[in-house]
Parts: C-alpha cells; structure tokens; sequence
C-alpha cells in the first residue's frame, strides 16, 4: 500500500472516531431537569384542568421530579401574590419551578438548639427583617436549599400590642427558619370600636390566609407568649396540637387537661371539618374551650409535645380595654354543639379596612360588627 493511500486510510479513521464520539456524547447527556417548563407551562395557573394539581404529583407539563412523600393538598398551587399583570407570571412560574428541584428538607432540622434564652425587647420591623436572611416583606419565608415539608400560616389575634408584636417577632422569625418552615406571618388587626372577639379574628386569619397561599395548616399564636424551645416544631399536624403547654405563668404545667389556649395548630382539613373557630365570643374567655369541645366533637384528639419542649414565656402586660370578661361564655359553652354547624368559618362577616405589607409580617386590619354576628344566631 503506497503513502497516498495509506494517508486516505487515516483520514477516514480519523473521521469515524470524531463521529463515534459526538455520537456518544449526544446519547449520553446527564440526566438533568433542562426544561422543565415546556411553551405551555402557564397552563399550571390558568387551565381549569389543573385545578386539582397536587405539590406531588407530576403535570404534563414538568419533568418527573421524584420526591420524598410530601403532604398533600387538593387546592389549586397558587403564586404567592396574583396579579393581573401577566409580565408577573414568568417569574412566579420559574419560583414554583425552582422549588420543586431542590430536596426535601430533612425530617428532623439539623439546626435547632433545644432550649432557648428569649429576647425581652426588640428595636424595629426594619432590623427584626435585615436580621433573618431570607424573609421577604410581608413575613414570607421559604428554605433556600430545600423544599420545605410544611406550608404553615401563622396568625396572630391582635390590637394595640406593638412592643408584644415586636418582641414575639424577634423571637419567632429565627425560630422558624431554623425549622425549615415554608410559613407566612398574618397579624389580624381588630379595628375600634367593639369588644375584643380573638376567636373570630383567628378565623379570619385562617380565611385570609389561605386567599394568598396554598398553606397545609394554621398555628394560631398569642401575641405574648414567647417559645423557649425551638424543638417546638410548628409544623402540620396528623392531630390538633396544643403547643404552649408548659407556660411560665402557671409553673409550666397544665392549667387544666382539657385546655386548648395560647398557641395551637392544626391542619387544614380538621379546621375546616370543625368550622373553625366560633364567632360568638366577644371579651375575654371562654372561646379556646369552645374550641376543644369542637374538636372532641368531630372524633378529633388533642395532642401535645412533652412539657420539657411546649415551654413558653408570657409577657406581663396589663388587663386590655375592650377586652372584659364575658359574661355570655358560660350560657355559649353549653351549646356547643348544637352551634358549630353553623357558626364558624361559614358565618364570617366582616370589613377589611387595609392590607398593610410590613419588614415582618402582614398586617390586615379589619372591622367587626358585634351587633350583626350576634343577631345572626338568634
């Protein structure tokens, strides 16, 4: 074979190789999740078909994801804030994308303390917010490295309690981001005049709430009791927890077995399933009770977290006006029962005066007519 033919050999060689390879190199790309939004993923939000999606499971229009179980949920998966303004819905849709690649977050924190010495004062939304890396304006916050098990609404009954606010906000925002929650903040601001009524305030909240985000559960949380133990978790419960058993102001023990007060959490479909709260209660008293009977009512059990865990710190404040007790709690707990059916979350009536979205929290504050939510029972 001369030199020219043998120069022609190599080359052809040659040529298969580099074809062998760009071959190989096409048919062996790494598995990655490199587009899983397709040019009809809005489809996510605006199709009716999609109305039944689940965190979970899969759409037509994502890659298949293989997840750890996760809660489930029937609602539709709705942004963070709507907005008419459809140059809003690419971002929303690459945040909802970016959230279902990252892995579950872990069962167990790995950063929590256990015991926790409490701040007694606090400065300013503004510092509380530049202190917790990660929390978005109007109290939202997700895990920057995994998907959160739990999308938890935190809702807090309130009127003139700025400095409470404050220093539960300072305590509780870095709490629950080392709990890897997914959780928004929503301070229910119960407009003057009228009695303080926390129960309907709290069914609000939840109502509000869930307008906003597809959240799995509800921790309804006093104003002034402060966690001491972040192994507290304020996660969705399999059963309602009452989580601030142990409190300072009674010795960390139990008042009595059937309480239910302060801080408490439950999911979704039990809330729902009891009514909520009742509506009937206005001034002090009486309402966490009538919460506990509900639950008992609907075959529901009370759970809670050993007492060395459930510990909280009361602030001390003085007696609120507009919040006397009421005379009426005693007469409303005997009829329970016959009331829930139809007051609750089904019988809410009330004006939202402003939506105010802070450093720290959503602030909604709302007008309640007394007269009106009571004559709706007789």
């Amino acid at each position: 074979m001369d030199r020219c033919t043998k120069f022609k050999v190599f080359n052809c060689l040659l040529l298969l190789c580099v074809a062998n390879f760009l071959l190989y190199r096409y048919f062996n790309q790494p598995a990655t999740i490199q587009a899983l939004v397709t040019p009809n993923s809005n489809r996510l939000y605006n199709n009716p078909k999609n109305s039944s999606l689940q965190r979970n499971q899969p759409s037509p229009d994502i890659a298949v994801v293989k997840l750890a179980s996760v809660h489930n949920s029937s609602n539709v998966l709705e942004p963070l804030i709507t907005s008419k303004n459809e140059s809003n819905k690419p971002e929303e849709e690459s945040s909802f994308v970016s959230s279902m690649t990252l892995p579950l977050c872990p069962l167990v924190p790995p950063r929590l303390n256990g015991p926790l010495a409490t701040y007694s004062e606090a400065s300013n939304l503004e510092d509380i917010a530049a202190e917790n890396a990660g929390l978005q304006r109007g109290g939202r916050f997700k895990p920057p490295d995994c998907t959160a098990r739990h999308r938890v609404a935190i809702i807090i009954p309130y009127r003139n309690r700025a400095e409470h606010l404050k220093i539960l906000l300072k305590n509780l925002h870095p709490i629950l981001g080392r709990q890897q929650l997914d959780y928004g903040i929503y301070v229910i601001d119960q407009a003057l005049p009228g009695k303080f009524n926390r129960a309907m305030l709290m069914n609000i909240g939840y109502a509000e709430a869930m307008k906003r985000y597809d959240y799995q559960c509800a921790i309804f949380h006093d104003v002034d009791l402060i966690p001491e133990n972040d192994r507290n978790i304020y996660s969705c419960p399999e059963q309602p927890r009452h989580l601030s058993a142990a409190i300072d102001k009674f010795n960390y023990r139990l008042p009595y077995d059937g309480i239910y007060g302060g801080v408490s959490a439950i999911n979704k479909e039990h809330f729902e399933k009891i009514n909520g709260f009742s509506n009937m209660f206005f001034g002090w008293g009486g309402e966490d009770d009538d919460m506990a009977s509900r639950i008992r009512h609907a075959g529901l059990s009370i759970t809670r977290y050993p007492m060395e865990i459930a510990r909280y710190r009361m602030i001390k404040h003085s007696k609120d006006s507009g919040n006397e007790q009421n005379p009426q709690r005693f007469a409303l707990l005997k009829t329970t029962t016959q009331r829930m059916a139809a007051d609750g979350l089904n019988s809410l009536v009330y004006t939202v005066q402003g939506v105010d979205e802070l450093p720290t929290h959503l602030r909604i504050s709302v007008y309640i007519n007394e007269t009106l939510m009571l004559n709706q029972q007789t």
